[in-house]
């Protein structure tokens, strides 16, 4: 056997208890019952402590000096092993095994604080997390920016100066479009009664229009919308409010689209490095423009209107041309997984600002709700009314995800490249979804991005597919033709 046949055997291995890892945290999100939190802690830092000791064995080090690549593919695992293997090895094991113990354990007591809207109760908590995380990234930065070596995690080449770079690009047009579509017409939501069983059934039927394989997937429920898994065991959740069906199906379709990616993965990667999706960015890229430039176009939307009368009666809006606007309705509100196109990234502009200060030590925890408070005032022009509609809205920070939310704003940049080169290759796109039949755009990402999973470097992955370097210029683009039609001044 040579080197880089035994690496490989090796790393499937470690592949697939990484499986079970993150069954134990599907499981805690839909299925564990409360009273196994503390147990489940303990079961999730042992697991962490393992892999961390599988991903740093000195055999590796050995392996990667001798291998040598059979061919692309195999170039791809050497250089992601290799990029795992000299970060973790940066990071001492019992910190990999505190951090992995205390934020299964914070991700309950995050949903405890949040179902109370007392943020005091979580924010103990919190600072522990956020101070694991600072000693987490000043090892992985080995002398470096903190919060880089946080990001690579998520968006590996990233840095929060890119990033705030493109986020100032995007932020005036942004807040103009906002302001001017905010002044004028103002739109209903859908009324009616929606059943929460009803709901379901349509989500599993559009989820399948998508393309999500439910034969190597399922849909359960949880608080926050998850997708969870990747090869043939690919698992999302959705959530059901009985006076807003919207939250329920744009959710799953939005969850499908991360889904769809890890199943469309090449199948002769599976249970390899690369072998899922690149990075959180492109995994954000397929979830948003799955969910909005497809699930919400004027040619779905005219189609969903039908399916939606069929379900549920009467929904209270005219025909299939007011239901378009209903669905990309511009509208106050505090919920970064509810807001609209437009104001979306304003949402996670906000986030990646505050956790940035966090890392640095520039924003204490103690100062988080008011200071998220502030800049949510300062942003959107009202205050917030409670901590859940809040600084404890988001999963995210519970769960040591720093680094995680500017991805979501990148993936909307990319899903704007991507809509762009596909409607030129598909010019017939709208008759089909008309049909809701959104499969001709569906397997183009999958040939043109899914496939490839970490073969290339995530800008690589959307330079190939659109011919040119991703930039802020197409999602800009679509959002004024889009919303200045719907909002004319």
């Amino acid at each position: 056997m040579t080197a880089y046949d035994a690496l490989m055997a090796y790393e499937r291995e470690t592949q697939a208890l990484g499986r079970v890892a993150g069954r134990l945290s599907w499981d805690q999100e839909t299925m564990m019952p409360r009273g196994a939190v503390e147990q489940r802690a303990e079961e999730m830092g042992a697991m962490q402590a393992m892999m961390h000791a599988r991903k740093t064995d000195p055999r590796i080090g050995e392996w990667l000096e001798d291998a040598r690549a059979p061919d692309e593919a195999g170039a791809a695992q050497l250089r992601l092993i290799a990029h795992q293997f000299e970060r973790l090895t940066r990071v001492p094991s019992d910190l990999t095994r505190a951090l992995a113990s205390l934020t299964s354990r914070s991700q309950s007591q995050w949903a405890a604080a949040r179902a109370e809207d007392d943020f005091a109760s979580f924010a103990p908590t919190l600072e522990e997390v956020v101070r694991l995380k600072r000693e987490e990234g000043a090892a992985l930065a080995d002398g470096g920016d903190v919060y880089d070596a946080l990001i690579d995690d998520y968006e590996p080449g990233a840095s929060a100066a890119h990033l705030a770079a493109i986020f100032d690009e995007m932020r005036p047009g942004l807040v103009k479009l906002r302001a001017s579509a905010l002044q004028g017409i103002e739109r209903a939501p859908v009324s009616g009664q929606f059943a929460p069983e009803v709901q379901v059934a349509l989500a599993r039927e559009l989820a399948e229009r998508f393309g999500y394989d439910l034969n190597r997937g399922r849909i359960d429920m949880a608080v926050h919308p998850f997708s969870s898994g990747s090869g043939d065991d690919v698992r999302i959740t959705t959530r059901v409010s009985e006076d807003d069906p919207f939250n329920c199906l744009y959710s799953t379709i939005h969850e499908v689209g991360h889904a769809c990616y890890e199943q469309g993965v090449d199948p002769a990667y599976h249970m390899t490095p690369v072998g899922q999706g690149v990075s959180m960015g492109v995994h954000e890229s397929q979830s948003r423009i799955y969910e909005n430039q497809l699930g919400r176009s004027r040619a779905f939307c005219h189609f969903l209107y039908g399916r939606m009368r069929d379900a549920f009666g009467d929904i209270g809006v005219a025909d299939e041309e007011a239901f378009y606007a209903t669905v990309n309705r511009l509208h106050r509100g505090y919920i970064r997984t509810e807001a609209d196109e437009v104001q979306y990234n304003l949402h996670i502009m906000l986030r990646f600002e505050l956790e940035r200060a966090l890392i640095a030590g520039d924003l204490q925890v103690r100062d988080l709700e008011a200071a998220w408070n502030d800049r949510f005032k300062a942003d959107f022009g009202y205050d917030v009314d409670r901590a859940s509609n809040g600084v404890l809205q988001d999963v995210h920070w519970s769960v040591g995800l720093f680094g995680y939310f500017p991805t979501y704003s990148l993936g909307n940049v990319y899903a704007g490249c991507l809509h762009a080169a596909l409607r030129k290759d598909l010019p017939d796109l709208d008759d089909h979804l008309a049909e809701g039949d959104p499969s001709a755009a569906t397997a183009w990402l999958r040939e043109n991005v899914q496939r490839h999973g970490g073969l290339y470097e995530p800008r690589e992955v959307i330079a190939r597919a659109c011919g040119q370097e991703p930039s802020a210029g197409p999602l800009m683009t679509y959002l004024v033709e889009k919303f200045g039609a719907l909002y004319p001044a």
